[in-house]
């Protein structure tokens, strides 16, 4: 790592060596003459090296002045690109954003976030980590994501949650399924009887339906496994069993008939859908955009 002094001598170094005199490099940089000499004679003793000729008319490079100076001229020229790039970010609103959710949580909750969030900064670029939402926390919470989108449960601590709104639980399938379940059984015994149609394990909405399962003393006795709610929603719609899934996300459904909602003893409890940024994570201007569209 450069030191700032030593930094500051090799821009002073550079300006005499353009200038073609301390004088000229003084006046250029409005420091006095004493002060780059010194810093020459600095840098010349610390690399037991002879910089510049000196004469009457100013000073030249000696060659290895010269080798010195064309590796410096470039690492500034480096330097003078970054900035200038870094100048262009801010003005244009360039940047990058990473978010994650859940499939279902993208494409029901999050487009419209997106969609006006790209309208008002079509410079940053996005990219989009759709995984489990306690996947997603865990990534969150490692830094590889800049802002989730999650429902409770939270599986991890060192984060910070913004919510935005609640979602609803429930049990649906096709007006068939059920009057065939009825038919079947009588009186139909439902939670012994029907294919109930849950997300995997590790998923927050399967963790949920668990908790609500023992606090209401339910036993579903035939449970069928799905890693999406998509796959969830398209299986009840076929008549293959009755699906826990989000009922905000099913709207069109049942207001159609496609499915119909099973009515419960005791309701699923809602659950909070919010907004999420690591706890000790540096806000960058674009995160700051996105944040803002929903506080």
């Amino acid at each position: 790592m450069i030191s700032e002094s030593n930094l500051n001598r090799y821009r002073l170094f550079c300006a005499v060596a353009e200038a073609g005199s301390i004088s000229a490099a003084a006046e250029r940089n409005f420091i006095s003459q004493p002060a780059i000499s010194k810093a020459i004679s600095k840098m010349e003793d610390t690399l037991n090296t002879a910089l510049f000729f000196r004469n009457h008319n100013g000073v030249s490079l000696t060659p290895e002045g010269e080798m010195l100076y064309e590796e410096l001229r470039t690492a500034f020229d480096i330097i003078k690109n970054g900035e200038d790039k870094l100048r262009v970010i801010n003005e244009k609103g360039i940047g990058h954003l990473r978010l994650g959710a859940s499939g279902v949580l993208a494409k029901n909750v999050l487009l419209p976030y997106l969609k006006r969030y790209t309208a008002e900064n079509p410079h940053v670029n996005i990219t989009i980590e759709c995984k489990s939402s306690s996947q997603i926390a865990r990534i969150l919470s490692d830094g590889g994501i800049d802002i989730a989108l999650m429902v409770k449960p939270i599986t991890v601590s060192d984060i910070e949650c913004k919510v935005i709104g609640q979602i609803h639980d429930a049990f649906v399938c096709t007006k068939e399924y059920r009057d065939n379940l009825n038919r079947s059984h009588s009186p139909v015994r439902f939670w012994d009887d029907a294919n109930i149609m849950l997300m995997d394990t590790t998923n927050a909405s399967r963790i949920h339906i668990e908790k609500y399962f023992k606090d209401t003393g339910t036993s579903p006795q035939k449970i069928l496994e799905v890693t999406t709610m998509d796959m969830l929603i398209e299986f009840a719609k076929v008549g293959i069993g009755v699906a826990c899934v989000i009922e905000e996300f099913v709207q069109s459904e049942l207001q159609s008939g496609e499915l119909i909602k099973i009515p419960l003893s005791f309701p699923v409890p809602g659950r909070d859908i919010m907004f999420a940024t690591a706890k000790y994570a540096k806000i960058t201007n674009s995160m700051q955009k996105f944040i803002n569209l929903y506080n």
